[in-house]
């Protein structure tokens, strides 16, 4: 391991074991300064993030651009401090901390057994809408997670992650895609953060009116399975509750090819989360390259994140 990792993995630590002790308005503040602080710095992940906002609020200016970008920073640390305290949440804050609208389309999509698949965007905290669904729900459920750099920090958030009640898959390895396939025919809940995919098998979309790709897992499992497809979008405001809303499902188109499906599914979801990242911009924590064509055409997907919470091409999805 080299120096950096082990510092990585060390700074993750001692969040986890010393930041879940502080009061939570000291959380709160030390959050603020930190994000303040990065976004002061005019670091890559900060200019990448005020350039995705500019996809995301076209009309603008810079001086709108950088109050988002303060904003979605201050949102971001939100997110990591409230991830290391969750371990130390009671069930009721965990219950009282999540407020999502439309959750019926979720309730009866797990009373229906017939297996359910959640699809998110990086927007506000997904770890505590999930730990909202293990605990006020009482329905478990199977994700995957990125690997990281170093191991143990991937160790790290994947014990992090079951101890708050998740099955957790690794990305790599090409067996976790039939692993959710069998949770989902046994009428389980599948979760998956599903607004970023680099690699030659993503689907593109068109999202704020330019091209990407998005993952197509999520179709492709609600085709084979049968499993009902809900998009959900996330967000903070004032309180210290985390807003939310259930989208209504995405269907499987009745005719055309499995890849003509898998298009216009995906697009569906594309769809869902412009709608919500348009409505909150400053809590979709965006701070890679996303669009086409800010890619280089040499540079390929990394097969392993690094976990910096500040780095432009962190990602433990």
């Amino acid at each position: 391991m080299s120096a950096r990792d082990q510092l990585t993995d060390s700074l993750y630590g001692l969040g986890w074991s010393t930041i879940k002790k502080l009061p939570e308005p000291v959380a709160v503040r030390l959050g603020r300064t930190i994000a303040d602080i990065a976004w002061k710095r005019r670091g890559k992940g900060v200019q990448r993030l005020e350039s995705n906002y500019a996809r995301v609020v076209p009309d603008a200016g810079p001086e709108r651009l950088a109050e988002l970008s303060r904003a979605g920073m201050r949102s971001y640390l939100r997110y990591w401090m409230e991830s290391f305290r969750l371990p130390a949440w009671s069930a009721e804050r965990i219950k009282g901390g999540f407020d999502p609208k439309d959750v019926h389309y979720l309730t009866d999509g797990i009373a229906s057994d017939r297996g359910l698949i959640l699809a998110l965007p990086h927007m506000a905290n997904w770890d505590l809408a999930g730990a909202w669904v293990t605990t006020a729900l009482e329905t478990p459920f199977t994700t995957v997670a990125e690997r990281l750099k170093p191991e143990t920090l991937y160790d790290r958030f994947v014990a992090y992650r079951e101890g708050l009640g998740m099955e957790v898959l690794p990305h790599s390895g090409g067996t976790a895609f039939g692993t959710l396939a069998r949770r989902l025919r046994d009428g389980g809940l599948v979760c998956l953060v599903a607004e970023r995919d680099l690699s030659a098998s993503g689907v593109e979309v068109e999202f704020f009116g330019e091209a990407t790709r998005m993952p197509a897992g999520p179709a492709l499992l609600a085709q084979q399975t049968g499993a009902l497809l809900l998009p959900v979008t996330l967000w903070y405001d004032d309180s210290p509750v985390m807003r939310g809303r259930v989208h209504p499902p995405v269907e499987v188109p009745e005719t055309g090819s499995r890849a003509e499906k898998t298009s216009v599914m995906t697009q569906a979801l594309a769809d869902a989360f412009a709608t919500g990242i348009a409505d909150h911009p400053e809590d979709w924590h965006m701070l890679q390259r996303l669009w086409l064509k800010d890619l280089d055409p040499a540079r390929k997907p990394s097969g392993k994140s690094s976990a910096d919470p500040l780095d432009p091409e962190m990602g433990p999805s």
